[in-house]
C-alpha cells in the first residue's frame, strides 16, 4: 500500500516549482489557475521571490500547495501515473491537509487556493505580533516536551503544535512561555530548544479566531466526496466523510499536528510506501519514524520519470 504525502509551512523556498513550470504545460496550468483565483503573480514571487515576501504565511501556504499539486499534475498528465490507481491514501502535514484533499477531489484548485489565502491571513491576524511564537525542541518525545511545556506556561500558553517525529517536537504558544521553554530545556532532559522564526503562534489555542474564521469559511466551501481516504491531522486517523473532515480542519487551527501518529496509523493499516510530492521535509520525517518505510520525494522532473519507471 502506498499513501502520498503533501508538506506543510517551511518547505517554501524561492525557485519552487520553476523547473516543472519551464518543461511541463500541466504546472504551468496549476500556477496559472492559482494565481487566477489569488489575483496576484504568486507563480512569480514563486520563481524570483522576494523570499520575505513568499515567507509570509499567506504567500506561503498557497505557494506550497500550488507546488505540491503541479508535481502531482505533472506525474499524472505527463507520465500517466493517476493518484486513485497508484495510492492507497493521503495526508499532509498542517496546510498541507488541503494540499491532499484538493489532490483526492474534496476541493476544487481555485477553493484550495482560496481557502488557504484566507487560512493565513486569518492565522497571521490572530494574535498581534510579538505576542507569540513557537520554538522546535530537538531530541525531546512528546512526553518530554508535554512536561516542559506545562512547566513554561506559568499562567500563559505554552502548548505541543506539531508532533513530528520521535525525535522533534514544536511548541507553540505566548512569547514569554515559549522562552521560558527554551531555557528550561535541559532539566527535562531535551537536547536542544530553538525559537522558530514564525509569524505567529500557529496550532495552539492562541489561534482560536483563525479557527472562528475557518469554520465560516468552510461552511461556505465544504468539503465535497473524496476519492481516497485522508488522515486527518488532528485525529491521526482515516476520514471519508466529508461533513466529518469540515470539522476535523477548523479543529486543526488551533489543534496538535499528529504527524508521528498519523504516520503510525498508516503504518498499522498496512501502509508501505510513502510518496511525498513537492518537497523533502515528511519523507525523513517518516524515515525516523519508522526506519522499515520506503520513502520516495518528488520534487524534479528526473524524479518524476525515476518513479514513473518504477510504477511501469
Amino acid at each position: 500500500m502506498r499513501a502520498f504525502l503533501f508538506p506543510g509551512q517551511g518547505s517554501q523556498k524561492v525557485g519552487m516549482g520553476a523547473e516543472l513550470a519551464d518543461a511541463s504545460e500541466a504546472a504551468r496550468d496549476v500556477f496559472g489557475e492559482v494565481d487566477e483565483a489569488l489575483l496576484q503573480k504568486l507563480s512569480t514571487m514563486m520563481r524570483e521571490g522576494p523570499e520575505d515576501q513568499l515567507t509570509l504565511t499567506t504567500n506561503a501556504q498557497p505557494a506550497i500547495m500550488a507546488n505540491a499539486i503541479a508535481t502531482l499534475r505533472v506525474l499524472e498528465r505527463d507520465f500517466g501515473i493517476k493518484l486513485e490507481a497508484h495510492g492507497h491514501c493521503v495526508a499532509g502535514h498542517s496546510l498541507g491537509e488541503y494540499a491532499a484533499l484538493c489532490a483526492v477531489g474534496a476541493f476544487s484548485l481555485t477553493d484550495t487556493a482560496r481557502l488557504l489565502k484566507l487560512r493565513g491571513r486569518a492565522m497571521q491576524s490572530a494574535v498581534p505580533v510579538g505576542e507569540g511564537t513557537m520554538a522546535v525542541l530537538l531530541g525531546a518525545d512528546i512526553e518530554q516536551a508535554k512536561a516542559l511545556a506545562d512547566a513554561a506556561a506559568q499562567g500563559e500558553i505554552c502548548e505541543i503544535a506539531n508532533d513530528n517525529d520521535p525525535t522533534q517536537v514544536v511548541i507553540s504558544g505566548h512569547t514569554a512561555a515559549i522562552e521560558r521553554a527554551v531555557v528550561l530545556v535541559k532539566e527535562f532532559g531535551i537536547k536542544r530548544g530553538m525559537i522558530l522564526n514564525v509569524s505567529a503562534p500557529f496550532h495552539c489555542s492562541l489561534m482560536q479566531p483563525a479557527a472562528d474564521r475557518m469554520a465560516e469559511a468552510l461552511t461556505i466551501t465544504s468539503p465535497a466526496a473524496f476519492t481516497l481516504p485522508v488522515y486527518a491531522n488532528v485525529s491521526a486517523a482515516a476520514v471519508t466523510d466529508p461533513e466529518h473532515e469540515r470539522a476535523l480542519l477548523v479543529e486543526q487551527v488551533t489543534g496538535r499536528v499528529r504527524w508521528r501518529e498519523s504516520v503510525l496509523a498508516m503504518r498499522a493499516d498496512g501502509v508501505e510506501s510513502f510518496v511525498e510530492l513537492g518537497g523533502k521535509v515528511l519523507g525523513p520525517m517518516v524515515s525516523r519514524i519508522d526506519k522499515d518505510a520506503q520513502v520516495t520525494n518528488l520534487v524534479t522532473m528526473a524524479d518524476l520519470e525515476a518513479f514513473a519507471k518504477e510504477m511501469a
